[in-house]
C-alpha cells in the first residue's frame, strides 16, 4: 500500500499475453544491466493522463489553497490512530518502533512527473531524503536544474533531507511528486516540456512488464496407448439336459 493522500491513478500495464522469449530475456537482461549500473531496482511507467490533453503539461504548480489541509483529511489522519501513544512508556514504544522497523526490508518510492511518468526506486527504510536526491540526480535529463519534491494532500515539500523513509512514513511506499524550482518564465515552460528522466532511463519504460511474462506451459505428452485384440473365448458345448424316457414316468 502506498502512502498518498490522493485518489491512486492506474498505471498503465498489459495483461499477460503471448511474448516471444527471447524479448523476455532481453528485458531481463536490461533491467538487471540497470540495476548493476545505478546500485537500484529501478522501473519506468506511464501514468493515466489527469486531463483530456496529455500532452500539454502546466507550466506552473497548482495554488497553495488547492492544499489546504481540510477537516477531512483531519478526521480521517485522525482515524488512522489506533492507540494513544500517551498511554505508553518510552521505553515500551521504542521496542514497538524497533519491532516495526525490523518487518520491512526496503522503501518503494515513486516519483511522479509532470508529463505522466514514474520512477519506481528501491530504497532501505533507514536511508534519508538525500539519498533520493543523489539518484534524480543521475537519471533526470537535466540534473544541473534545480529541483524540489514534494507530497499531497496538503502539499509539502519534503526539506527535511536526513529524515528516513521510515520515520517519514514512507514504508513500504510512497508517492512523491517532483517538479522544477524555477523562476516562472519560458525557461518553466521549456523545462516542464520533458523528456524529464535521462534515455537511458526511459528506454526501460514498461520492461518489467515483458520481463513477469509467465513462462510458456509445456504440455506433457501424452502416454502411448498400446491396444490389445479382444480376447476371444472358446464357446462352451452347450449342457444335453437329460430326459426321462416316457416308460419311467409314472
Amino acid at each position: 500500500m502506498f502512502v498518498d493522500g490522493s485518489t491512486p491513478v492506474p498505471l498503465k500495464r498489459r495483461r499477460h499475453t503471448f511474448v516471444d522469449p527471447m524479448e523476455v530475456e532481453s528485458a531481463k537482461a536490461k533491467l538487471a544491466a540497470a540495476k548493476e549500473k545505478f546500485g537500484r531496482e529501478i522501473r519506468v511507467f506511464e501514468t493515466s493522463a489527469l486531463s483530456s490533453s496529455p500532452t500539454v503539461v502546466s507550466s506552473s504548480d497548482e495554488p497553495d489553497d488547492f492544499y489546504e489541509f481540510t477537516a477531512e483529511d483531519y478526521y480521517r489522519i485522525l482515524a488512522t490512530k489506533k492507540e494513544d501513544k500517551f498511554l505508553k512508556t518510552k521505553k515500551i514504544r521504542e521496542a514497538e518502533e524497533a519491532a516495526r522497523k525490523s518487518k520491512f526490508t526496503k522503501a518503494v518510492i515513486r516519483v511522479r512527473f509532470p508529463d505522466n511518468h514514474t520512477l519506481e526506486v528501491n530504497f532501505h527504510p533507514s536511508e534519508t531524503m538525500q539519498s533520493l536526491v543523489d539518484f534524480l540526480k543521475r537519471v533526470l535529463s537535466q540534473p544541473d536544474l534545480p529541483f524540489y519534491l514534494y507530497t499531497t494532500p496538503p502539499k509539502k515539500i519534503l526539506k527535511d533531507m536526513s529524515q528516513d523513509f521510515f520515520s517519514a512514513s514512507f514504508i513500504p511506499g510512497a508517492i512523491v511528486y517532483f517538479s522544477y524550482d524555477l523562476p516562472k518564465g519560458d525557461d518553466v515552460v521549456a523545462a516542464n516540456s520533458g523528456p524529464f528522466l535521462h534515455e537511458d532511463v526511459m528506454s526501460l519504460k514498461g520492461l518489467e512488464v515483458i520481463a513477469e511474462q509467465p513462462d510458456p506451459v509445456q504440455s506433457a505428452p501424452e502416454p502411448a496407448t498400446v491396444i490389445r485384440p479382444p480376447v476371444t473365448q472358446d464357446p462352451k458345448p452347450a449342457e444335453k439336459k437329460s430326459v426321462k424316457p416316457k416308460w419311467l414316468k409314472m
